[in-house]
């Protein structure tokens, strides 16, 4: 029962749709760039595209990768930010955009994160891919498997920095997936991406942060840009206002400017048209009865939050329906399915949570039900 349930409710998310415009053109915007593509964070959704799925180069947005490879571990403890990372020559000697790293140098992995996000440091990209994985191609072999997990089909990667190699190429759609995971699971790295101005080497060494928007656009987290002579301008931009964090990824805009404009523009329609709307059940969930028992009765929970992505003026279309068992028999299991609560926008299902059991109550033996019914024998004379 408790799997056929569980099928039904994947079914019922699948059939879940957001409308969604599918082209830049469609939305009344005027861009610049070749190919684009807006998300939101915390769904997945996307809410505009345009020649989303074109490999194109993505100079040094690329870094979105090697940070997230560098934050995963960070976060899952195999290396910590204050390890000190020994610049080796070959990462000294990167070239492009750079902090003048020397052979031999030592800078924390906090310090080296900072440089890559605020001034798209080559060198320090390298010098954490040798600290992580050895060599720049052994980690780079990593980048092409996380690729792989977050289903970046139109995606390869030849280096850690997106400094020009034929070949090395993602699209819109992928940097999106890479920027979503990057912000979503390691919310820390906003702690460098929304820098605007800091030092290194004791104060010594000036950066300003490659993406304008930090300083200049309201709500802005990150996230980070790019730009080679091939690949012209490129970013994914990110930002947050009144709960929903937009991701716009712009990629190969003519000028520095119009890859900002083009940025803003992708975000502005989402926060004019979009919104983050949180959703209960109408009532407190009430206590199941459970038949035979232990105890009497489990207290159902929600499975998850819900935060329900809807178009500007549907927030008071939002419903919900309660789906749930009356009673259920022992024995139950800790995280039993018990029903689900649906969410419609007026007629149209768009989530549908799962109800489990927040305990485990072991069914009564065969004495322990006698000695119920004895006790209720007894109080009834």
């Amino acid at each position: 029962m408790k799997k056929h349930l569980s099928l039904l409710l994947a079914a019922l998310l699948l059939a879940v749709q957001l409308p969604m415009a599918s082209a830049a053109a469609d939305s009344g915007l005027t861009l610049s760039c070749a190919s684009c593509l807006l998300m939101e964070k915390e769904t997945g959704t996307i809410l505009l595209e345009d020649n989303a799925h074109e490999k194109l180069e993505p100079a040094s947005v690329t870094k979105i990768m090697t940070l997230l490879l560098v934050m995963e571990a960070v976060d899952s403890g195999r290396v910590s930010l204050e390890d000190l990372v020994t610049v080796s020559p070959y990462a000294a000697g990167m070239g492009g955009s750079q902090v003048y790293l020397e052979p031999g140098e030592q800078m924390t992995v906090s310090e080296m994160i900072k440089c890559v996000t605020v001034v798209s440091g080559n060198d320090c990209a390298a010098a954490l891919a040798e600290h992580l994985a050895g060599s720049e191609g052994a980690f780079v072999t990593q980048m092409n498997q996380r690729a792989q997990e977050l289903g970046m089909t139109d995606t390869t990667f030849l280096n850690c920095t997106g400094l020009p190699a034929q070949g090395h190429v993602t699209s819109a759609h992928d940097i999106a997936l890479m920027s979503r995971e990057l912000i979503l699971n390691h919310p820390k790295i906003r702690e460098y991406t929304t820098i605007w101005m800091d030092t290194i080497r004791d104060g010594t060494f000036g950066l300003t942060n490659t993406n304008r928007l930090v300083r200049f656009y309201e709500g802005a987290t990150g996230l980070k840009t790019g730009f080679t002579n091939s690949a012209q301008y490129c970013m994914s931009a990110t930002a947050e206002r009144n709960g929903m964090e937009l991701i716009a990824v712009v990629m190969k805009a003519p000028t520095s400017n119009q890859r900002f404009e083009d940025a803003k523009a992708l975000l502005d329609y989402g926060f004019a048209n979009y919104a983050m709307t949180p959703v209960y059940p109408d009532a407190p969930l009430a206590p199941v009865d459970v038949l035979l028992g232990t105890q009497a009765q489990v207290q159902p929970q929600l499975e998850r939050d819900c935060r329900l992505l809807v178009q500007r003026g549907e927030e008071d279309q939002v419903t919900t329906r309660l789906l749930i068992a009356n009673d259920v028999e022992a024995p139950v299991e800790l995280g039993q399915t018990l029903g689900r609560l649906e969410v419609y926008v007026g007629d149209e299902l768009r989530d549908a949570i799962p109800i489990l059991s927040s305990r485990q109550v072991d069914r009564l033996s065969v004495p322990g039900i006698f000695t119920r019914m004895l006790g209720k024998l007894l109080m009834a004379g």
